[in-house]
């Protein structure tokens, strides 16, 4: 085979034969020289080898062999595809979040709100980074000053772990102002579906906390805004038998006050309104608040304070007050006789208010008034008061609270001292300074004084009659 032949594959033609060979150089072009054929055939495709071409090769082909593409519509229905597709991984997550995970909100103003930051702050198994401080003031009477500070879950996101269960906990504090004048604020508990039953549990445990630091004592609520709010300390609950009234006084309200509470059918049966109001009247010093502070805590109640006379009061924040009285809660109205005068107002005088007088009527027994209320009112001036607050149904019970008695002069010493021949010494003694009237908080205010010697009391009993030492005139 000639070297032609074996050169080109096969035989030659003789036109090919008689072809002049052409002798020359073959030159590497350089990469100006490949730049320029780029530029000049813009349409020509340079060879790839085919081992290197993908999915993403195959897919730059097509989108630009297509005109749509092209035009910028390939690129929206790309866009249109991924937003979908977001869709419906988010759809998907939110179905798992609906179905694996529980919520629990709380807000502040639901009283499991104050159980449940109290439990969790004295709660070990936590993980907080947000704290809020919450101080706390004492002033005694001998001048003395305690403090003490407590740190509660702030605002932020906290977890824990409860019955090996982990819960995520999360404060929030809203730009909103409650009608307490307080911002509003949330907490919401989240855990998974299947340990639901231990919010109920938690919140339990919570309310329990709350009620055994406040067992054995009294706790006082005063209104503010449209709500009733614990104001100051819960105080020990009062003795009945450390109150001492005139013969008889005592045991007719306690007894009154039972047969109302073990009634509840009777007066549902009846028609009539399950509430009872009662009126404590005399001199100041007597005792009027004293005895309301015993009975409630003889009967484990609490004492919501309400101020008739408030200038931001009006009639119908008094009406939602008292229909939204905290259970267990005795309503007391002190000083009555202040708020009105006579169905009138008088700006003269400097008193003014929003409460008008058939708007007190109206919360006591009206349409829209509570069930299931023991109200005291008391006052210093019965004689002011207009009949239309006295009649049945709104004050069910008048009873004079007066200056102490020679019965209540030698029970209040028996109580201090216990010492009946130091009794009889002390009555002798006080019978001689022929005052014309005592008041029990001048007797205790002696007692006190003189607290570890019977002796020294019944030597200083002239202070009795002492206006610049005790603060008390005779008319």
């Amino acid at each position: 085979m000639a070297l032609t032949e074996w050169l080109t594959g096969g035989k030659q033609s003789e036109s090919q034969l008689d072809r002049p060979i052409v002798q020359g150089v073959i030159e590497t072009p350089t990469t100006q020289d490949i730049s320029l054929m780029n530029y000049n055939n813009p349409h020509d495709k340079v060879q790839v080898d085919n081992n290197n071409v993908g999915t993403f090769g195959t897919l730059e082909k097509m989108i630009s062999s297509n005109p749509y593409f092209a035009a910028g519509g390939g690129l929206m229905v790309l866009g249109a595809s991924f937003a979908l597709l977001k869709n419906g991984v988010a759809s998907f997550a939110n179905l798992m979040y609906r179905r694996m995970v529980v919520d629990l909100e709380i807000r502040n103003s639901d009283k499991s709100y104050e159980w449940f930051l109290n439990w969790m702050s004295n709660y070990k198994h936590r993980v907080s980074r947000q704290l809020s401080v919450k101080t706390t003031f004492v002033q005694h009477q001998n001048g003395s000053v305690a403090t003490g500070f407590t740190f509660v879950p702030g605002p932020g996101n906290h977890w824990f772990k409860y019955k090996k269960a982990w819960f995520f906990v999360k404060r929030e504090r809203s730009e909103r102002i409650h009608n307490s004048g307080q911002p509003m604020e949330t907490v919401t508990l989240k855990t998974l579906y299947k340990d639901r039953y231990l919010l109920a549990s938690i919140l339990d445990e919570a309310r329990q906390m709350a009620m055994k630091l406040n067992e054995g004592k009294t706790v006082l609520y005063k209104s503010w805004g449209q709500d009733w709010r614990i104001f100051g300390k819960p105080r020990k609950k009062r003795v009945i038998d450390s109150v001492i009234l005139d013969k008889n006084i005592k045991e007719s309200i306690l007894d009154d006050i039972k047969e109302f509470l073990k009634s509840g059918s009777w007066y549902h049966n009846r028609g009539i309104p399950y509430r009872r109001g009662y009126l404590l009247y005399g001199p100041p010093g007597s005792g009027k608040t004293s005895f309301i502070q015993a009975l409630a805590g003889e009967f484990d109640y609490n004492i919501a304070i309400m101020n008739v006379g408030e200038p931001n009061l009006t009639d119908d924040r008094l009406a939602y007050l008292m229909n939204n009285i905290p259970e267990h809660t005795i309503l007391l109205l002190e000083d009555i006789d202040a708020a009105f005068n006579n169905r009138t107002q008088s700006t003269e005088k400097g008193y003014v208010s929003g409460v008008t007088f058939s708007g007190l009527l109206n919360a006591l027994d009206g349409v829209a008034s509570a069930e299931e209320v023991i109200t005291f009112m008391t006052t210093n001036h019965p004689e002011k008061l207009d009949p239309a607050l006295l009649r049945p149904g709104r004050i069910d019970m008048k009873v004079l609270i007066n200056n102490a008695s020679d019965y209540q002069v030698r029970q209040m010493f028996m109580r201090f001292y216990d010492d009946a021949e130091k009794a009889e010494e002390f009555m002798k003694a006080f019978k001689e300074l022929e005052l014309p009237y005592v008041s029990t908080a001048q007797l205790q205010g002696l007692f006190v004084q003189f607290k570890e010697n019977p002796n020294l009391a019944i030597d200083n009993i002239d202070i009795l009659k002492s206006p610049h030492m005790n603060n008390f005139f005779y008319e």
